[in-house]
């Protein structure tokens, strides 16, 4: 699974100079909680409405209604945006774009093609609606989860046991014990009693 697969196409984008009230509003009236913020067609900072909230001032403050008026005015989304900003490729692999999110520590990032120009945006919910695809759990059926020696010829075994159903999604989770756990998700023909094939097949399911 690809990032443009998965991104929004077209983000709304703002300016450096776009002020904070404005970016606020277009935020809270679209329902977003980033924006990329361009200068011409190049991408020059990110900024979210958590930095927006943040840079408005105290409800404590002495400032006059006039004084606050015309501070904000002033108040540029430059003043606020992050930068530099951690970018995904359209062309790069979901799991890796999660992963970056993951380690830089933040909810969405930019999408650039091939010419380096922004054309969509990626974030965690994204990854989400990508995981549970891959998942199948939409499509309903059996979860099976099981512990395999980390050794070929292990999955081929395990797949074999499910016969005749259908396996529609399989993915693994590491080392237990010494082994590799397996999760698989198989509907159709039999899927009920799959859980007692793999264990007459001498493998103990962990979970189904």
């Amino acid at each position: 699974m690809l990032v443009r697969d998965w991104m929004t196409s077209q983000p709304v984008v703002v300016s450096p100079d776009t002020p904070v009230l404005d970016a606020l509003k277009i935020l809270k009236e679209r329902g977003f909680r980033r924006l990329p913020v361009m200068e011409g067609e190049r991408l020059v900072g990110i900024v979210t409405r958590k930095d927006l909230k943040d840079a408005m001032p105290s409800k404590a403050t002495t400032l006059s209604v006039w004084e606050l008026n015309y501070l904000l005015s002033k108040l540029t989304v430059s003043e606020v945006m992050a930068r530099p900003v951690v970018t995904a490729a359209e062309g790069e692999y979901m799991e890796d774009a999660a992963l970056r999110l993951q380690e830089h520590d933040v909810g969405g990032m930019p999408v650039l093609n091939d010419a380096g120009r922004v054309s969509g945006i990626i974030t965690i919910t994204d990854v989400l609606r990508a995981f549970i695809e891959i998942m199948g759990l939409r499509e309903g059926g059996t979860r099976l989860t099981f512990d395999m020696p980390d050794v070929p010829g292990s999955l081929a075994r395990a797949t074999s046991a499910v016969s005749p159903s259908n396996i529609i999604s399989l993915a693994t989770t590491g080392h237990v014990g010494g082994n590799r756990r397996f999760v698989m998700r198989v509907v159709g023909e039999g899927s009920e009693g799959a859980a007692q094939r793999v264990r007459d097949a001498g493998i103990d399911v962990a979970q189904d």
